[in-house]
């Protein structure tokens, strides 16, 4: 019954939990050091107002408090607290009371003088004595006054002296107060009468608020503590010290906030990068072992596959943070080399890695992510199987058409200006054109160093000038002629079912060319018409067969051919049962004991051990190994028969297709049931085109009585 291929393995074995251990750590530790490690600039100098010999730029975003700036904030903050004061308002009404009572005691002489009652001449005589620092003027003054005229005086004065001193008044103010005491006085006194009130008030203005150290300070602290820290970003890739200007105190906070003055390991990030580093490569190795049987157990393709990580992870590692280089790289080379390599599901899956890394590396760009990965999808979708030179031309065109699309939606969402756009739409063309150069140009190269087979490599060996074919070609040309008419065959049914028709036909080329060790073993080969199994017993000649396959791939090795060609040998035959040979072993054991229309006979008959009889395998693994198989098998067959009509033909490729699907030999490759009516219409169709009907010309019945008479008389001379 024929089965598909499941898609991941029945079971996780301990080889498999060797091989993921071994390349999961080699890969992380990989990638973790190219991310995550961080080494300071060499012969950096930093002291203020040193030359810097190079620019630096700031391997990752960072924002800090800066002390420097801070501490400028809080300078300025300081500096426009003005002095403190100690005045109160208790200070001032008691200072305010002391004054007034001192002003009353200094005018109560002349209120008594007043109010006696004597002359002018009297009152100047008693007043110079009552008040002998009073100028001469204002003594004359007070001695014209009146007494209500003094009381209206000496009311205004006393006001004026208790407002002054009820306010506050600075050690620093009492002059400029002074000066400015008779524009305080009523407009009602003459200028002789404010003169006198000035020089009674005068001496008794006293500062009420004197400057205080402790007070200046206590404030100034405060108003320093309740500055908040200055915080300075740093954007990933930004230059933070000018190569060849001199260093200024914030270049060189900046480089010690990043720790690029000490070598060392920021152990948070680098636990970052190793977490993302854990993430992608176990994600991926995951998905190859359950999608991706055939490529699991092959070292090559993982050694491939990681050499593209970190390879392309450095690329991205040392262009980080740069405005537009990152785009130039031609990452999509990437996937349009391992869709050729090994398959576009592979590719794609790398791909969307390596645009994760790009985008984490670059502030967590989602612009970096969709450019990698969407204008390197463009190129496995465009780049198909990549045989012709013009098939990555028109890759390179498809890659530049998405990344200029992709940059211009990101312009449009604000993300650029159109200076930055113009420069992001040059970095895309040459990313573009640097992929398809780089691809290739080195697909060919990659696939020869990891063993890969490539299409120039399947064209290379399809050439008749190869060694082994000419050797087939010269030593055994029947089973030369046998490899192309079965090569035609496996073409025409791997185009049917939309496998790889040039695999299947260098295959078919070479599956044979164990026979040249042996070639008379082979009926093909027997020209003379003599056959050797005549003489052995069918055992012998199963033995003999079977050698061919051993043979073949000892032969292949050592014609270094790629092991994807080399794995056609042993599984074009598989498991299958040399029946021609197990019959006749059948036949003759019977025969020894009475024939099969006896009991004995039939008895050993059938312990004939048709496991000697059987091609020790594997099944094929693959389409391609299935449709050699049944080409292989359906040509032989076929070549057999003495007529070749449709019917006769459409029969015969049927019975092989059922014995092998009874067989259980599909079991293992991805074979359908309709794949298998497309493979046998194919056959039919192939095998009627060249064994068709042809016109009997009369020369040609001349020239075969000629050969029958010829062959007669040579029989009778004899």
């Amino acid at each position: 019954m024929l089965t598909q291929r499941p898609d991941r393995p029945s079971s996780f074995t301990r080889r498999d939990l060797v091989r993921l251990l071994v390349s999961a750590i080699v890969l992380v530790v990989a990638l973790t050091a190219i991310l995550g490690v961080d080494v300071a600039p060499g012969g950096l100098d930093l002291r203020v107002g040193a030359i810097s010999r190079e620019s630096v730029r700031a391997p990752r975003a960072l924002t800090f408090p800066s002390d420097l700036l801070t501490a400028e904030a809080r300078r300025v903050a300081v500096a426009a607290i003005p002095p403190q004061y100690d005045f109160t308002p208790e200070r001032a009404a008691s200072t305010a009371t002391q004054q007034a009572a001192a002003f009353a005691a200094n005018v109560l002489a002349i209120d008594r003088v007043m109010d006696s009652g004597l002359g002018s001449a009297s009152r100047a005589d008693l007043l110079g004595v009552a008040l002998p620092g009073l100028p001469p003027a204002d003594r004359a003054t007070l001695t014209q006054l009146t007494p209500a005229a003094w009381r209206t005086l000496r009311n205004e004065a006393a006001r004026v002296l208790e407002e002054i001193e009820r306010s506050e008044l600075r050690d620093t103010e009492v002059s400029t107060q002074v000066r400015l005491l008779e524009g305080r006085l009523q407009a009602g006194l003459s200028p002789a009468e404010r003169s006198l009130a000035l020089a009674l008030i005068s001496p008794l203005i006293v500062p009420n608020s004197s400057y205080s150290d402790a007070r200046t300070q206590q404030v100034r602290d405060a108003a320093a503590a309740a500055v908040e820290p200055v915080l300075v970003s740093v954007q990933q890739g930004e230059v933070i010290v000018d190569g060849g200007h001199p260093l200024t105190a914030l270049d060189v906070e900046q480089v010690r906030a990043l720790g690029l003055d000490r070598p060392g390991i920021d152990l948070a990030r680098l636990a970052g990068w190793m977490l993302l580093s854990v993430l992608v490569v176990g994600l991926l190795l995951a998905w190859v072992w359950r999608f991706r049987p055939e490529l699991w157990h092959r070292n090559n393709v993982l050694l491939l596959v990681g050499l593209m990580l970190v390879l392309v992870t450095v690329a991205f590692r040392l262009t980080a943070g740069r405005a537009t280089l990152p785009f130039f790289l031609p990452v999509a080379a990437v996937g349009m080399l391992l869709a050729i390599l090994l398959d576009a599901g592979a590719a794609t899956v790398v791909l969307a890695v390596l645009a994760l890394i790009a985008g984490a590396l670059n502030a967590n760009s989602l612009e970096m992510t969709s450019f990698v990965f969407l204008g390197g999808f463009a190129g496995i979708v465009a780049v198909r199987r990549g045989d012709r030179f013009h098939v990555f031309a028109q890759a390179g065109l498809a890659v530049a058409i998405v990344n200029v699309a992709v940059v211009s939606t990101f312009a449009l969402l604000g993300e650029r200006d159109v200076t930055g756009l113009l420069q992001l739409w040059v970095a895309s063309v040459v990313s573009a054109g640097g992929s398809a150069v780089a691809a290739v140009g080195s697909f060919a190269v990659l696939g020869n160093l990891f063993g890969i087979l490539t299409v120039f490599q399947m064209l290379e060996l399809a050439n008749p000038s190869q060694p082994l074919l000419r050797r087939l070609l010269v030593e055994t040309p029947g089973t030369y002629h046998h490899s192309l008419m079965v090569g035609n065959l496996a073409e025409r049914a791997a185009e049917a079912i939309g496998a790889d028709p040039l695999l299947a036909r260098i295959g078919a080329y070479y599956h044979d060319i164990g026979k040249l060790r042996n070639p008379v073993a082979f009926i093909e080969n027997q020209t003379t018409g003599e056959n050797i199994h005549d003489e052995m017993s069918p055992e012998v000649s199963a033995e003999v067969l079977k050698a061919h396959v051993a043979d073949g791939i000892d032969l292949a090795y050592r014609s270094r051919l790629p092991k994807a060609l080399i794995a056609f040998i042993p599984q074009h035959h598989g498991t299958a049962l040399m029946s021609y040979f197990h019959a006749k072993a059948r036949e003759e054991a019977a025969q020894a004991f009475g024939g099969l229309g006896t009991t004995e006979g039939a008895q050993a008959a059938a312990a004939v051990d048709p496991r000697r009889f059987r091609h020790a395998g594997p099944k094929p693994q693959s389409r391609e190994a299935a449709i050699l198989m049944l080409a292989d098998g359906v040509e032989a067959s076929v070549r057999s028969l003495a007529s070749r009509d449709d019917a006769t033909i459409r029969a015969m490729v049927s019975r092989i297709i059922d014995e092998r699907l009874t067989g259980g030999q599909f079991d293992e490759c991805d074979l359908t049931l309709r794949d298998v009516e497309r493979i046998r219409e194919a056959f039919v169709s192939q095998l009627l085109g060249m064994y068709h009907q042809r016109i009997e010309y009369p020369q040609n019945k001349v020239v075969e009585l000629d050969a029958r008479r010829a062959a007669g008389r040579g029989s009778g001379s004899g």
